[in-house]
């Protein structure tokens, strides 16, 4: 290896040749339902290619970043047979796309945990407070035992998320109004074709 590639820490040509041998054995044993053992050095080459990919600036601060590594590396692994050497040599950014799609489904999966934790910590101490006033009380709901909104942050992230999922929302319902009128289109044009 000359200077320059000793800087690569996964040789892509290397993997290329590696997934073109393993894609070999598959294909020839595909109608006997036997599973081939991925071949060491291409899952060394997902492993080191999802650790690195965890230490980019957008990936590095998680809690929950061995989690991330650990789904990239087993979608790459249910996806490795997906891979196809005729269309394309580099796997490298195969599974680089893999990884970083699943980190990005583990960020929503955890933002969801986060969002679902907060609201029902937020419902039980206003259903607490709610029970703790009794009937005799002469004057109004006070809250004294109320949420404190001191925390910004957590205030923009919930309002963020509801947002976020008030645009999905909205979308879909969007997509399925132009399904409809497409086929009410359809409908309308094959009718006054007869």
């Amino acid at each position: 290896m000359t200077k320059a590639n000793n800087n690569y820490y996964v040789d892509n040509k290397k993997l290329y040749q590696h997934m073109v041998e393993y894609k070999k054995l598959v294909n020839e044993h595909t109608g006997e339902g036997q599973k081939r053992e991925i071949p060491p050095y291409v899952g060394r080459s997902i492993l080191m290619i999802a650790n690195r990919l965890s230490l980019k600036p957008n990936f590095i601060n998680y809690s929950y970043r061995e989690e991330m590594i650990c789904d990239g590396v087993e979608n790459c692994i249910t996806y490795i047979n997906n891979f196809n050497p005729d269309r394309t040599n580099n796997p490298f950014a195969y599974f680089t796309q893999i990884i970083y799609f699943a980190f990005l489904r583990r960020i929503q999966r955890e933002k969801k945990q986060v969002y679902i934790k907060h609201k029902s910590l937020e419902n039980s101490i206003i259903l607490n407070t709610l029970n703790g006033v009794n009937d005799f009380d002469d004057g109004e709901f006070e809250g004294s035992y109320a949420i404190e909104n001191d925390n910004q942050n957590m205030n923009d992230f919930i309002k963020n998320f509801e947002d976020g999922l008030e645009k999905k929302k909205n979308k879909r319902k969007q997509s399925l109004e132009n399904i409809i009128l497409d086929n009410e289109d359809l409908n309308i044009e094959s009718s006054t074709d007869n």
